[in-house]
């Protein structure tokens, strides 16, 4: 598989995608935060001093989404037509799902995934005065479809995952 974001000189380029059609593109993504019981219950009763952590995660992520861009050097300007997060929180692990999707000439698996990892850090700074430990792990690309390259969709967690789905 060719890398195609270095030129012929070896030196990184923005991939050219003036010639490529404009497709339905959708990607979902998930990342999880570990946490304490205790810190979990916070979360669901409200008791976190800075306010309600998952309605801030969840705009953090869509704007996060919507910059992606600007922190990721060579991906493309995208005009995001959806950004969806999602959560499920049990006892000792927050799971984020995002969900993006937008009509364009390239791919928005960085967005999902710039989303979540948004989402994630802002659940640990909103938590991190009860608990400096907890783990942002398994930040990953669940499904995405359109473009050449069709649908791909991860089978090495066991479960199929498809646009709007979850259990957030």
């Amino acid at each position: 598989m060719e890398l195609t974001h270095f030129g012929d000189q070896g030196r990184a380029r923005m991939v050219d995608v003036t010639d490529k059609a404009k497709t339905f593109r959708t990607a979902v993504a998930e990342g999880t935060v570990h946490m304490a019981p205790a810190t979990a219950a916070l979360i669901r009763t409200g008791g976190v001093a800075k306010g309600d952590v998952l309605a801030v995660a969840q705009v953090a992520g869509i704007m996060a989404a919507k910059r992606t861009s600007d922190l990721i050097p060579m991906c493309h300007p995208l005009l995001l037509s959806r950004v969806d997060l999602r959560f499920t929180l049990e006892p000792e692990v927050l799971t984020i799902y995002s969900e993006v999707s937008c009509r364009g000439e390239t791919g928005v698996e960085m967005e999902a995934l710039t989303a979540v990892s948004a989402a994630a850090l802002t659940v640990y700074d909103m938590c991190k005065a009860v608990q400096r430990d907890m783990e942002i792990t398994d930040v990953r690309l669940l499904y995405k479809e359109g473009g050449k390259s069709g649908v791909y969709q991860r089978q090495s967690d066991g479960g199929e995952h498809q646009p709007g789905e979850g259990n957030a």
